[in-house]
């Protein structure tokens, strides 16, 4: 009797397990109404809770919005601070703990001021009232004040002339993606502000921006990054600088590289600095990976820890005693979390993997909190104890409890020239083993970054369309050292091309993607690089080019780059021939065979929309089938969720058309 109770017992847990599995289904573009996203985690001062943001998505409203939210350390309690109907943001709790602060417009502000919350509860309350808004802050240790970080306001227009004014602009870079024109003789500055009296204090002056600041640990000086070369347009020379924390004070320059300096954080007894700097010290710096280092806070020479390690790192954050760093690094399709010993830079691993981490803070006991995604889980916040994770908050579980992912495996694969590149393969969660299935390459932007072991969305609902979906690492991508990354500089869609035709070629030769169904398509740089695969070969059945051009030329002086035209690539009337050599897809564009659908924002001033319009009237010139898609009021990134969506049921009704 009693094996027949654990025989039954069995099959039922079976059955539920079987009709729990029978009811999960494929992601679809509808989901992006409901993933939410978790922001970073800041740890409270006695360590017992984690203060982060949960930004969801109202699809009647057709926008996101942010609200406070907080768990306790054992990860038992999760409770929600926030439900304006604005959004609050730059959360950080004050050293005393007795305040969570935060950023926010509401209340009918035309701009973020910064707010306080008892952390025992209630209502907050707005303590800045700054006409041209806040753009960052930071405790005192004190918490008597706040260092603020503040764009001039715009002067006031007194004319009574209804007709908008001239924009008037002298700018080496005149223009910049969400910014626009570059016409306003605004700066960013400084400044202290007593909470008690609310009196504001000017810091830094002067026709530079400064950013990037904190406070010491005694609360005597400020760390701030600045770039304060005669022309900050032509280079990309940030510097660091300490000035003390009182008006009239004199800034100290500590760092004199000739490249970017950026990213300073103090060590906890104050006296000295860690930092990132640029391989390069070029006054362009494109194809580059930052270096963790540390220098006195009275300048000197810098101590260069990861300068042997040939990977980008990033996010610095000092162990309680000062002894070492631990920071973020960037590893072949991973970003792990490292510890760099102060004394002589020896790298330790702390968490690593087929996973990414995306933020780090270290706690008062020396454990961190971290934001981590895999392919199958998007970001949510970590304990890291003694090397392994712990989870805090758990805002995904609802939305993926239905769902049905597509699996994902690394690859690597050998291009035409003999480079070994890598890459990641999504495969539909109900595709059968050995299946031969319709393939897309779907390329990356930037160029520099790279395809990471985490979450991506578009991939997923790509390959739950019944695709396998490739990502690739091709040369110019991060995460497998400097020449690696450089070595397209002046050179575009030659060795990336090679090397994403070589991935196609290996997924073809090991039976997973059918030759005969093959598309491809990117966004930025990946949209670029779209264009030249389907100017370069025809064995593309569709592809969708997002914010991309292929007549390189035409945008000199049209878009934001014109620091990496000068310095990459030269002036047209040096270097006409580099430039005919890298606009072939449009040069070549009657070559071209391949269905291709053509999207861009319609404010996109990164990538402007000239350059998918170039294409697509070449190819409705030719008789090619093709669409335009221009997404109206939009920049670069689509941010608007509904626009969101429609892309991507755009993607696949093209690729399904083409090739199903």
């Amino acid at each position: 009797m009693r094996k027949l109770f654990i025989l039954l017992t069995f099959l039922v847990f079976a059955q539920l397990y079987i009709s729990a599995q029978s009811t999960k289904r494929m992601i679809k573009p509808a989901d992006i109404y409901r993933q939410p996203y978790v922001g970073s985690g800041q740890v409270s001062p006695d360590g017992n809770w984690v203060l982060y943001t949960l930004t969801m998505t109202d699809s009647l409203k057709d926008k996101r919005n942010s609200d406070l939210w907080m768990v306790s350390w054992d990860g038992a309690q999760t409770i929600q601070l926030t439900s304006d109907e604005e959004s609050e943001s730059n959360p950080k709790w004050s050293p005393d703990g007795k305040y969570i602060s935060f950023t926010s417009s509401r209340q009918d502000s035309k701009s973020g001021q910064v707010w306080l919350m008892d952390r025992r509860g209630g209502e907050g309350k707005k303590l800045t009232d700054i006409k041209s808004g806040v753009n960052d802050y930071a405790w005192s240790a004190d918490s008597k004040k706040l260092l603020l970080t503040i764009t001039d306001k715009e002067p006031e227009d007194t004319s009574k002339i209804k007709t908008t004014k001239p924009l008037v602009i002298d700018r080496y870079q005149y223009k910049q993606d969400v910014e626009g024109y570059r016409y306003k003789k605004l700066y960013t500055h400084l400044y202290l502000f007593d909470i008690a009296t609310k009196k504001l204090d000017t810091l830094t002056r002067g026709n530079f921006d400064d950013g990037g600041a904190s406070w010491s640990p005694d609360g005597t000086q400020i760390v701030f990054v600045s770039n304060r070369t005669p022309d900050p347009d032509k280079n990309e020379n940030s510097d660091i600088f300490v000035i003390d924390a009182k008006p009239n004070a004199t800034p100290k320059q500590i760092t004199l590289w000739a490249g970017a300096d950026n990213s300073p954080r103090w060590s906890p007894d104050g006296k000295w600095i860690a930092y990132t700097r640029s391989t390069g010290n070029a006054d362009y710096i494109m194809y580059d990976e930052p270096v963790l280092a540390i220098i006195s806070k009275d300048g000197g020479e810098p101590k260069l820890l990861s300068q042997s390690l040939d990977r980008p790192v990033h996010s610095p954050r000092w162990s309680k005693d000062g002894s070492s760093i631990f920071a973020l690094v960037e590893d072949d399709r991973q970003e792990y979390v490292a510890n760099f010993s102060v004394a002589n830079g020896q790298l330790k691993k702390i968490a690593d993997g087929e996973r990414a981490f995306t933020s780090i803070e270290t706690t008062s006991t020396n454990d961190l909190i971290v934001s981590m995604t895999d392919p199958q889980t998007p970001s949510e916040i970590y304990a890291l104890e003694n090397g392994k994770t712990r989870k805090l908050t758990k805002h995904n579980d609802d939305f993926l409890a239905p769902l049905s992912l597509a699996t994902v495996e690394g690859f690597t694969s050998k291009s035409s020239d003999g480079t070994t590149v890598s890459g990641l393969l999504y495969k539909p969660a109900d595709a059968a083993a050995n299946q031969k299935l319709p393939l897309i390459l779907f390329i990356h932007g930037g160029p520099v970054g790279q395809d990471e072991f985490a979450f991506d969305l578009t991939r997923q609902i790509l390959a739950a369309g019944g695709y396998a979906v490739a990502a690739v690492n091709y040369r110019g991508s991060s995460g497998r050292g400097l020449d690696y990354c450089k070595i397209i500089s002046a050179d575009w869609g030659n060795k990336e091309v090679i090397d994403l035709h070589g991935a196609v070629d290996y997924l073809v030769k090991k039976g997973i993607a059918d030759p005969d169904k093959l598309a491809v398509g990117g966004w930025s740089y990946g949209g670029i690089l779209t264009d030249y695969l389907i100017a370069s070969d025809n064995r593309f059945k569709a592809a969708c080019s997002g914010a991309g051009t292929g007549f390189t030329l035409s945008l000199y002086g049209v878009d934001q780059y014109i620091n990496q035209y000068n310095n990459e690539i030269g002036p047209p009337w040096k270097s006409m021939n580099t430039y005919i050599k890298i606009s072939y897809p449009l040069l070549k564009a009657d070559k071209i065979k391949t269905p291709t659908q053509f999207f861009s924002g319609e404010k996109d001033f990164n990538v402007p929309t000239a350059g998918s319009e170039q294409m697509y009237q070449a190819l409705r010139t030719l008789g090619v089938p093709t669409q335009l898609i221009i997404y109206p009021g939009q920049f670069h990134g689509i941010s608007m969720p509904s626009y969101q969506r429609d892309r991507l049921e755009r993607y696949l009704a093209w690729y399904d058309k083409y090739l199903k």
